[in-house]
């Protein structure tokens, strides 16, 4: 079948993890990194997962890297703007060792090979909690590359957040797609499949890395090899 676009999610998809186990140890690793400005992980840990809090509540009036900042900042009574781009600088660096809390498979690389076979277009549909820098590194962990996808999202190019579906909205109106026409891959029920299909887009559920809280959508399924033959 030819589609429109092919989305993939990263965090559990294109890149398996145990999202808990990675979210630990990153923001730990981010808290050494900017203790030099203050930072303590008892206050930047709390405040990071409010700002996020902030981003998942997004209406589509601002960029959801505004709210995040405007939040954080303003829980921890200090000008963070400033401190932006140490942030950014750990990203570009340090970020590189989270790797370890993930488990790169090497079919990933050729999922999107496949999709760029079936589809138009091609988009890395993560959830844009963190900046573009953040979603090339862990891309890079996949073997896969930024210049493999007509659009990635990140905090800086979106104003919604899964599981609102205004959030594959988004993604369709910038790229001009009808969703019927869309086939959108993930490993969450719901961010992924269900906010997905609220908007009429196709899906497939990647179950190696499942978050699923109660019944399973009506969705064709299976682990990443299974996706493979999906897509082949």
């Amino acid at each position: 079948m030819r589609y429109d676009a092919i989305m993939f999610d990263l965090d559990g998809t294109l890149l398996p993890m145990d999202n808990d186990e990675f979210t630990k140890g990153y923001l730990y690793m981010l808290s050494k990194s900017v203790a030099h400005l203050g930072y303590t992980a008892e206050t930047l840990i709390p405040a990071m997962w409010k700002g996020v809090s902030a981003m998942v509540r997004n209406t589509g009036e601002r960029l959801n890297s505004e709210l995040f900042w405007e939040v954080f900042s303003n829980l921890l009574n200090k000008e963070c703007y400033d401190h932006i781009p140490e942030f950014d600088k750990f990203y570009k660096t340090e970020f590189a060792q989270a790797v370890r809390f993930s488990q790169p498979t090497p079919l990933a690389p050729r999922a999107v090979e496949l999709a760029k076979s079936h589809a138009d277009k091609v988009v890395l549909a993560t959830n844009p909690f963190f900046p573009l820098v953040a979603v090339e590194a862990r891309l890079g962990w996949t073997g896969a590359k930024a210049e493999d996808f007509d659009l990635i999202t990140h905090y800086d190019n979106s104003k919604f957040c899964k599981p609102n579906p205004a959030y594959y909205g988004e993604i369709c109106e910038k790229l001009g797609l009808n969703p019927k026409n869309c086939l959108m891959i993930g490993n969450n029920a719901d961010e992924d499949i269900r906010a997905a299909q609220a908007v009429g887009m196709s899906t497939f559920l990647v179950t190696d890395c499942l978050i699923c809280d109660g019944d399973l959508p009506d969705t064709p399924k299976g682990s990443f090899k299974e996706l493979i033959e999906f897509l082949g």
